[in-house]
C-alpha cells in the first residue's frame, strides 16, 4: 500500500509500505531550493612600474530545486576565493541527483591583459562577471533571492588605477595614490578580486569566497545534524532564518555533512 500527499515542489512525498504484516520506517522526501556560488579569482599583480593587473573573474553560481531525502548525508564544500594570480575555488554539493554542479571559481588574467574570465557553474550555471582591464569596472554577476531579499553574487574585480568593483562583491582596482595592493572581493558573495597597482609591482586582491544555501518548506522539521566541518550563520542545526514560509539555511566556509 502506497500513500503519496504532493503539494507541487515545496512538500514532501511520504511513502509507506506494508510487506507480510511488517510495517517499514516512513521515507521522507524534501524538495529543496539552493543557491550554490564558487569563490571569485584573486586579481592580478601589477608589475614593474609598467604592466597594470587587472580584475578576476566572479565566481559562477547555480540555483534550482532538488529533492533530498530523510536519513541521507550530504557532503557540502564551499569554495574559497583565490589569491592574487590564483582562481577561486568551486563551491558543490554531492551524492544527489545535482552532484556534478558545481559553482565555478573565477579565473584571472595573464599579466598586463585585459581582466579574468568569470567562473562557469556547470549544467547551464550563471556566469561569473569578467574582471575588468586597467582602469575599467568589474562585470555584473547575478542576482538570486533565495534568502528573501535580492542579492547578486559572482561580479568580476575592478582593473588597477581605477576600476570599481561590481556590486555583487568584486574588489576595486588598487591605485598607489590610495591603496597600491587590489581590493578583496567581498567573502561570500563570490566576487573577483581587484588588480594591483603596477608601482611597486602590488599584489592583486583576493577573491571573495563562495556560499551555499538552502531552503524549505518550514511545515518540516530543521535538519537533524551539520558535521563540524561546515561553518554556517547561526548555531546548531537550526535555520539560519525562518520567513516567509521558509526555512533558509546557509553556510559559509569548509566542507561537511548535513543529514536531513
Amino acid at each position: 500500500m502506497t500513500l503519496r500527499f504532493d503539494n507541487r515542489s515545496r512538500v514532501s512525498t511520504l511513502v509507506q509500505s506494508w510487506m507480510y504484516g511488517v510495517t517499514t520506517s516512513p521515507i521522507y522526501t524534501y524538495s529543496f531550493d539552493y543557491l550554490i556560488v564558487g569563490g571569485g579569482g584573486g586579481g592580478q599583480q601589477g608589475i614593474d612600474n609598467v604592466y597594470f593587473g587587472g580584475g578576476a573573474g566572479g565566481g559562477g553560481s547555480r540555483s534550482g530545486t532538488t529533492p533530498l531525502t530523510m536519513g541521507v548525508n550530504y557532503t557540502l564544500t564551499i569554495g574559497g576565493g583565490g589569491a592574487s594570480n590564483a582562481n577561486g575555488s568551486s563551491s558543490t554539493v554531492s551524492g544527489i541527483d545535482i552532484s556534478t554542479l558545481t559553482g565555478g571559481g573565477g579565473s584571472t588574467p595573464a599579466s598586463g591583459a585585459a581582466g579574468g574570465i568569470g567562473g562557469t557553474g556547470t549544467n547551464a550555471g550563471a556566469t561569473g562577471g569578467t574582471g575588468g582591464a586597467t582602469g575599467t569596472a568589474g562585470g555584473t554577476g547575478t542576482a538570486n533571492s533565495i534568502s528573501s531579499s535580492s542579492v547578486v553574487y559572482g561580479d568580476g574585480g575592478g582593473g588597477s588605477r581605477g576600476g570599481a568593483g561590481g556590486s555583487g562583491g568584486g574588489g576595486a582596482g588598487g591605485f598607489y595614490t590610495v591603496q597600491a595592493t587590489g581590493y578583496a572581493g567581498t567573502a561570500n558573495r563570490g566576487g573577483g578580486g581587484g588588480g594591483g597597482d603596477p608601482v611597486g609591482s602590488a599584489a592583486g586582491g583576493a577573491g571573495g569566497s563562495g556560499i551555499i544555501i538552502l531552503r524549505y518548506s518550514d511545515t518540516f522539521p530543521d535538519l537533524t545534524a551539520i558535521s563540524g566541518g561546515l561553518t554556517k550563520t547561526g548555531g546548531g542545526t537550526t535555520p539560519t532564518t525562518n520567513t516567509g514560509g521558509y526555512k533558509i539555511y546557509v553556510f559559509t566556509a569548509g566542507t561537511g555533512t548535513v543529514t536531513i
